[in-house]
């Protein structure tokens, strides 16, 4: 269970061996709630909210990762226990990747998943919406083809072919999000991805559902003993997780169908998001929204994965030890043909 704490002056404390939770309610009563602290595996606080040094004791007992983030949902900063938890050699092994061929092949791998997953996405829609056949099939066509030239690029490196990998991706991502729009209600349509701030609605909840993913990602990579910052794609920039935002990738068809179907179901308004001067964040009640659905898709509803019946959730912290096996030779490398 997360616990995600996004209201103004909520406190969280110890009590009993619990994570007590306070915050008043909209007559300025205080109400508490408490969790067991081996049931909890992470609490991400938003500004304007607390925690004790008690609280960060127990967290630490237990494993429980805690995360700071701003209000769109980017991290600020997370605590995490002292100890690496696994071994150097995976680290090692990592950076050795990064400058061979065997970067080039997670990193097509990855992409490769994402293009595969935008496109059983599209495939889906079409069966609930055959009025569209012809432009979803056309942009299904299109996204295939921009999946056969990233498989195609062959190096001894990421970096000899990193551009020409980043530009497929970006074309096929245009792609992408300009079906989604098209097949929204009018009203929910948006043009094209924007962040800080978002121009629109859908960008709103997007990009916090991506900002749950990115620490859901950090932390199995973590876990793991995979370096979070030392990625094969994304550039080595002062500060950036490089390594969250290429693993990610594969996943990202998890927020990107939860807010979809927020929106195509109709279940957002206007009370969930508040207007800024160049754009739309979310407001407490459309987080609220956004955190229970993303939440029960990632950790209530299993998948197939792997012959087995898993939590999303669980999944992912699957898949990073077994890129984690793979790099120092425990587990096989991934197939890109």
């Amino acid at each position: 269970m997360h616990l995600h704490i996004n209201t103004y002056g909520t406190y969280v404390h110890v009590k009993d061996e619990t994570f007590e939770i306070r915050q008043k309610n909209e007559q300025g009563v205080v109400e508490k709630k408490q969790f067991a602290a081996h049931k909890v595996t992470g609490i991400v606080m938003t500004t304007g909210s607390a925690l004790s040094t008690d609280a960060i004791r127990l967290a630490m007992q237990h494993n429980v990762d805690l995360l700071f983030v701003e209000h769109d949902g980017d991290p600020i900063a997370r605590i995490w226990h002292s100890k690496l938890g696994s071994t150097t050699k995976i680290r090692k092994a990592q950076l050795e990747a990064s400058l061979s061929a065997e970067g080039l092949r997670w990193v097509k791998s990855w992409l490769l998943a994402k293009l595969g997953n935008q496109v059983d996405f599209i495939k889906d829609l079409k069966k609930h919406r055959p009025q569209h056949a012809d432009f979803l099939n056309d942009k299904i066509t299109r996204i295939e083809a921009l999946a056969v030239s990233i498989q195609r690029q062959e190096a001894s490196t990421v970096a000899a072919v990193a551009d020409t990998l980043r530009g497929l991706e970006g074309t096929a991502g245009r792609l992408y999000f300009e079906t989604l729009s098209y097949v929204l209600p009018p009203d929910y349509r948006f043009s094209g991805r924007s962040r800080r701030p978002a121009a629109d609605a859908f960008n709103a909840f997007l990009n916090y559902a991506y900002g749950i993913l990115y620490s859901r990602v950090e932390k199995a990579l973590m876990v793991a003993g995979v370096d979070p910052y030392l990625g094969f794609l994304h550039r080595d920039d002062y500060n950036q997780l490089s390594m969250v935002f290429d693993f990610i990738e594969p996943y990202r068809a998890w927020a990107d169908e939860t807010v979809f179907r927020l929106f195509s179901g109709k279940k957002v308004n206007q009370a969930h998001t508040t207007p800024l001067a160049q754009g739309v964040t979310l407001n407490a009640e459309g987080k609220a929204l956004l955190v229970e659905s993303f939440g029960r898709f990632l950790d209530a509803d299993s998948i197939r994965h792997r012959g087995r019946n898993l939590l999303r959730g669980v999944t992912l912290q699957a898949d990073a030890h077994q890129f984690a096996n793979a790099l120092i030779g425990r587990a096989p490398l991934p197939e890109t043909t």
